[in-house]
């Protein structure tokens, strides 16, 4: 029953989804959550791992989740349901509708999916904030300052504008940047957790 649950619920996200990875987030924290895999601070945690791996955080989202659930076929069956709907879609348009995206009404749909997928990943971002920072994951929780995460960001903006100070033409990596904020997190977190 897991797999089937597994499989049916990120087909539903996956179908439902215009806009990438980043505007599944809501949906998939919706159905963790909802669903009891995983609750909100885990799922917060997660994500910041799901963004520093690489791949799509829609297929990491849901291989992790699956994996947690039912092992390899749970992990399996979840990816399968999430880019399922995607892969579907596409080939369809592929093989069938020759310059789609030329019709009026396609342009009308399109023009009004765009501003619904801003404020999904919007709507994430300030989630992700008011978690991080203000330590609230629903409406009864008392918000409670951490000085710590603003602090790693402060930072992280800082060492970014480096080159630019220096004149140097090339960004830091942003490999770089991700282990300079790990290695921030131990200390802020390690030192005054």
């Amino acid at each position: 029953m897991i797999y089937l649950n597994l499989f049916l619920t990120f087909f539903k996200i996956g179908l439902f989804t215009i806009g990438g990875g980043y505007a599944m987030i809501p949906l998939v924290l919706e159905a963790v959550v909802e669903n009891g895999w995983m609750n909100e601070a885990d799922f917060m945690n997660f994500l910041a791992v799901a963004e520093s791996t690489p791949g799509p955080i829609a297929v990491n989202m849901a291989t992790y989740v699956g994996s947690t659930q039912g092992g390899i076929l749970g992990s399996a069956l979840a990816t399968l349901g999430v880019v399922l709907p995607s892969f579907c879609i596409i080939l369809l348009i592929a093989a069938v509708i020759r310059n789609f995206l030329k019709y009026r009404g396609v342009q009308a749909v399109m023009g009004g999916i765009r501003p619904a997928v801003v404020g999904l990943i919007l709507s994430t971002a300030l989630t992700m904030i008011l978690g991080t920072v203000l330590g609230v994951s629903d409406l009864k929780t008392v918000p409670a300052f951490d000085f710590r995460a603003p602090a790693i960001f402060a930072i992280i903006v800082g060492v970014s504008f480096l080159p630019k100070l220096f004149k140097k033409k090339k960004k830091l990596s942003p490999i770089l940047m991700i282990l300079i904020s790990a290695v921030l997190g131990i200390v802020f977190y390690g030192f005054w957790g």
